[in-house]
């Protein structure tokens, strides 16, 4: 049986902690015992870890032996703010896909009261991706930037720089990604609720980045969102 895979909240030694929720959950829920056996990360290093001592809140572990532990995918994901719920969605399964990073940006279409909230709800996206990331067995969650306004994101370098466009009639996601054998690192940029504006598109060209396109029909951000991932991390 595959065990459980935990990211410790505290690291120190060859002993590690889960506090809080984390502890409640594993406590409460999964009935943890002493001497039970675990996947523990302990600062970005997958362990075999046994529970060591339970108490209110807090669960120990002893780490015993290095696992060999896959790295995520070297993708960011430029994500436009869109409704919480949806976009909550999107970050999680774009989790599980493996991304490495994901930047939530202010676009011209994005609604106003969702840019005015979107700063309170990083600290919920973070929960999020930790979750995503332990039910999917990734050793590290994907980095959660702060929401950042689209002429600063569009300056952000990586060796390939593709913004997904509705425009983009011709040139498919997948024959740009074949086209860059390096796969170095990769930056997708998925659009908002009616698309990226002309001006925009002009933004990301001056910046060197790509178009592409995921087909011929319109999907939804957090369709796109989950496409594109796919796509960039087979």
């Amino acid at each position: 049986m595959t065990r459980r895979r935990w990211i410790a909240d505290e690291v120190s030694g060859n002993r590690a902690a889960l506090t809080g929720d984390h502890a409640h959950h594993l406590i409460r829920v999964l009935r943890a015992r002493v001497g039970q056996e675990f996947d523990i990360v302990a600062n970005g290093v997958l362990y075999s870890a046994s529970v060591d001592s339970i108490s209110e809140g807090r669960v120990e572990f002893e780490l015993k032996v290095e696992i060999p532990a896959a790295t995520p995918a070297p993708v960011t994901i430029l994500l436009s703010i869109f409704k919480f719920d949806r976009m909550e969605w999107a970050i999680e399964k774009c989790t599980e896909l493996g991304v490495a990073k994901i930047v939530p940006v202010i676009a011209r279409r994005t609604d106003a009261h969702l840019v005015a909230a979107s700063a309170k709800r990083v600290d919920r996206w973070r929960r999020i991706v930790m979750q995503a990331s332990e039910q999917s067995r990734r050793v590290t969650p994907p980095e959660i930037s702060a929401p950042m306004k689209l002429p600063d994101a569009a300056k952000l370098s990586a060796q390939t720089k593709i913004v997904l466009s509705e425009s983009e009639e011709q040139t498919t996601l997948r024959e740009l990604l074949d086209e860059d054998h390096s796969h170095a690192s990769t930056l997708l940029a998925i659009g908002p609720e009616g698309g990226w504006t002309e001006d925009e598109l002009q933004l990301f060209h001056d910046n060197g980045w790509s178009s592409a396109t995921l087909g011929n029909t319109i999907l939804r951000a957090e369709t796109a969102a989950i496409a594109a991932v796919t796509i960039a991390t087979q």
